[in-house]
């Protein structure tokens, strides 16, 4: 069946490869494999972007074109060239375990200055609090709560706290990043059923798997799987620009000594006097640093 016998509809991109990309269609969780036209395979997709496309069997659909992007998520890599990792999303959603895997504060800070530097909305949802202790379940929540970040402590395999994360995401546009192990898997079965696909290989040809590419419709907006957290890493940020990415941090840059003050060994520092003064959680210092001490 030709594509013009059918009309071209709107699609969102869920997973992309080389001349082609999963898609499905609006208001729907049925994917295809979306093929490019010759004249349009340079055509550059990433999760998130509505194109046009047009069915041609029951597998395959052909991207016609895609329509202007409202935002793009873009990462700066080496030698100062820039990826674009998703577009037309407003939010992130990252989920975390309490145990197996062990919360890891570094990679959670990471990615809240990430979105700050965005100027994403960012959401933290933390799974298996029944693996933790009673003082990890009560002081990671707790500093991220105070940090103006909502936090949302969930089960999605019992569906305890699902209907806080669908009245949190249901208006936006959100991206859900989160290590292996951690319950996405769960937490897409939990909204209802998801899309699942695996990569688009290099020749275009696609595979169901269980792996990525997960995407779950809200009526006023969509929550899509995202590349893997390492995507997400922080380089060639000024010290300035990742200082104001710690929320905490804000008010007290302008008064350190030194204007070009990176918060690491200077004196009169302020970020580091609060941080003795114990106004700021090492472990969030320590994660600051990490990335401020990272080689370029």
């Amino acid at each position: 069946m030709r594509s013009d016998e059918i009309g071209a509809r709107p699609a969102r991109v869920i997973a992309v490869g080389r001349n082609s990309a999963w898609i499905a269609f609006e208001g729907s969780h049925d994917l295809y494999l979306g093929v490019l036209p010759k004249q349009q395979e340079r055509m550059s997709l990433v999760p998130g972007d509505l194109v046009l496309a047009a069915r041609l069997d029951d597998e395959r659909a052909l991207v016609e074109r895609r329509e202007p992007r409202t935002f793009a998520l873009e990462r700066h890599t080496g030698g100062g060239r820039s990826k674009i990792m998703a577009a037309n999303v407003d939010a992130i959603a990252i989920v975390t375990a309490f145990e197996r895997p062990p919360f890891h504060a570094a990679m959670v800070d990471e990615l809240l200055a990430f979105a700050e530097i965005q100027e994403m909305r960012a959401l933290l949802l933390l799974t298996k609090a029944d693996l933790a202790d009673e003082a990890s379940v009560q002081r990671i929540p707790a500093l991220y709560r105070s940090l103006g970040y909502e936090t949302l402590i969930i089960n999605p395999k019992a569906l305890v706290g699902m209907d806080a994360v669908d009245l949190a995401l249901s208006t936006r546009n959100t991206l859900l990043i989160g290590q292996s192990g951690v319950g996405k898997s769960s937490l897409f079965r939990a909204l209802g059923g998801a899309a699942v696909v695996g990569d688009v290989s290099k020749t275009g040809r696609g595979k169901q798997t269980t792996s990525s590419g997960r995407l779950h419709h809200f009526p006023e907006g969509f929550l899509i799987d995202s590349p893997g957290v390492g995507d997400f890493e922080l380089r060639d940020v000024s010290p300035h620009e990742l200082a104001q990415a710690f929320v905490e941090f804000r008010p007290l840059v302008s008064k350190c000594r030194f204007r070009d003050c990176k918060h690491l060994a200077e004196p009169n520092c302020a970020v580091r006097e609060a941080l003795a003064a114990g106004t700021i959680v090492p472990s969030r210092y320590d994660s600051y640093r990490a990335i401020a001490e990272r080689p370029a």
